[in-house]
């Protein structure tokens, strides 16, 4: 089994502008811009071994703000720009279907599309649905501070991106070192 890396898109993966207290998540291309952190600091767990995956909510595509053309751009722009292995995407706007965040639905599907081990698997985000959605799969989150990560469960709260790839590849450093040790 592998281990994965869930990273939230937007506030994490793209820079997302804030109106009102309220993340904004971008409805075009033109307002689609990639965290130059991911750029710099994924390759790194990428080369750890890591699967990479984007997860996202997008619920402006049911509901007819954006098109799925225009999210498809968007994706097209993280696979050249970031080494993902897959982005994974909930179109609904109803918080209680399976594949939308806070429900684990799209962790599921991405450890049974690629034989992922969820207990050794982590999510980065800034927001508290990732982290409840990763409770409830087994994996550990990893949460940049932020206005929206509420007062439930997170694992860590670290300050930024690379804080939080640092925090991940000392984890899988002791675990890993820790199941040789005992299987020795």
């Amino acid at each position: 089994m592998k281990d994965a890396i869930f990273f939230e898109r937007d506030g994490v993966l793209n820079l997302c502008e804030t109106d009102r207290g309220h993340q904004v998540s971008p409805l075009r291309l033109e307002q689609f811009r990639i965290n130059p952190q991911a750029m710099e600091w994924l390759p790194q767990l990428k080369e750890a071994g890591f699967l990479l995956i984007a997860t996202t909510n997008q619920p402006a595509v049911s509901q007819g703000t954006m098109s799925r053309r225009e999210l498809d751009l968007m994706h097209a722009m993280l696979r050249r720009k970031l080494p993902l292995d897959d982005i994974m995407m909930c179109p609904y706007d109803d918080r209680t279907h399976p594949c939308c965040k806070p429900q684990p639905g799209m962790f599921l599907e991405a450890g049974f599309k690629w034989s992922l081990d969820l207990d050794h698997s982590f999510v980065v985000s800034d927001k508290w649905p990732d982290a409840k959605a990763a409770q409830i799969a087994g994996c550990t989150s990893i949460m940049l501070q932020s206005p929206w990560i509420g007062k439930d469960h997170h694992d860590f709260v670290v300050p930024d991106l690379p804080a939080a790839v640092r925090k991940i590849l000392d984890l899988h450093q002791n675990l890993h070192g820790y199941a040789l040790a005992a299987s020795a």
